[in-house]
């Protein structure tokens, strides 16, 4: 199964972890991410840290634990490629975006550098 069909086919909770240039961590529950092709991911990101935290150091780790028993699911290590601000875009890859309107929001485009199980290596 590739990413597309795993995170469109796939329940669970995702997390994504960012840092600033200092080190100081950020960790955000996210849903799960657009899959572009099998090496390129989107996220729609507000602004907020962990999209301030992208603006200087363009690497994070996304967790998604899948919803069921066990410890099941898949650990992304991204890097940042670019980014957009695009309403039109937003509106037709948002699966749920519940920000509010005066908020502002990017389309943030990920490199995959590597794909872990939940567990293990």
């Amino acid at each position: 199964m590739n990413l597309n069909e795993y995170f469109e086919q796939t329940k669970g909770i995702g997390v994504i972890s960012t840092s600033d240039t200092s080190g100081k961590v950020d960790a955000a529950v996210y849903a799960r991410p657009h899959v572009i092709d099998e090496n390129t991911v989107v996220f729609i990101m507000a602004e907020r840290l962990t999209h301030e935290n992208l603006r200087s150091n363009p690497y994070a780790a996304y967790l998604f634990i899948e919803s069921g028993t066990g410890y099941a699911g898949k650990r992304l290590y991204l890097k940042k490629i670019r980014e957009e601000q695009n309403e039109q875009l937003v509106a037709e890859i948002c699966r749920k975006c519940n920000y509010p309107a005066s908020t502002t929001k990017y389309v943030v485009y990920f490199n995959i550098e590597k794909v872990l199980p939940l567990v293990g290596s």
